[in-house]
């Protein structure tokens, strides 16, 4: 094995990974981030840009001392937004079954990191189909702790007993697709008992 599953871990709900490619060779699944609100930050971005450049205009021209100084916050809110826009859409997972070399590689990156796990199919005990225990990162109301609640997952259960997520989403999704991922890999799937069988 090379890399760190525990790099592969998410705080989210749901990955929602789609199959890109499948054939006799392999399996090909992505998963290309949080799309709405990538563009809706890239939306609001173009929108102040149109107040963004009379301001920064008239800052160059009359400084900070001017009318308009007091609305230098427009353009650093473009700037914030257009970055937050550039970083949701460069989000990118992708795992990928390999038959011919009997490899599962799984792909994370972003705009300032790229993190990739490889593992022979020899090292892959089975998939399990399980509970993910995800806690909700709002405190409301002046609540001390935040709220936990329960999520399907599939993972790789490696034998050396870590295990790598490969997505989270609804139970018949992911039932589906381990049972797709359990036929190639030639491996079981296990479901825990909390979930219907």
């Amino acid at each position: 094995m090379e890399g760190n599953p525990a790099q592969f871990e998410v705080i989210g709900s749901r990955l929602g990974l789609r199959i890109d490619a499948e054939d006799h060779e392999g399996i090909h699944l992505v998963w290309q981030g949080a799309r709405f609100p990538a563009f809706l930050c890239l939306g609001i971005a173009v929108v102040l840009l149109f107040l963004s450049l009379p301001i920064l205009e008239a800052i160059r021209q009359r400084g900070l001392a001017g009318p308009a100084g007091a609305l230098w916050y427009f353009p650093m809110m473009n700037l914030i937004l257009l970055g937050i826009s550039f970083f949701l859409l460069s989000l990118k997972r992708t795992i990928h079954f390999d038959h011919k070399q009997r490899l599962v590689v799984l792909h994370k990156r972003n705009i300032f990191r790229s993190n990739r796990l490889c593992v022979p199919y020899d090292e892959v005990a089975a998939l399990r189909l399980g509970i993910d225990q995800v806690y909700s990162g709002f405190a409301v109301a002046g609540s001390s702790a935040a709220e936990g609640y329960p999520v399907p997952s599939l993972r790789l259960v490696l034998k050396n007993g870590e295990t790598a997520l490969l997505d989270r989403g609804s139970f018949r999704r992911l039932q589906t697709l381990g049972k797709r991922l359990s036929g190639f890999l030639g491996k079981p799937l296990h479901t825990e008992e909390a979930l219907p069988q």
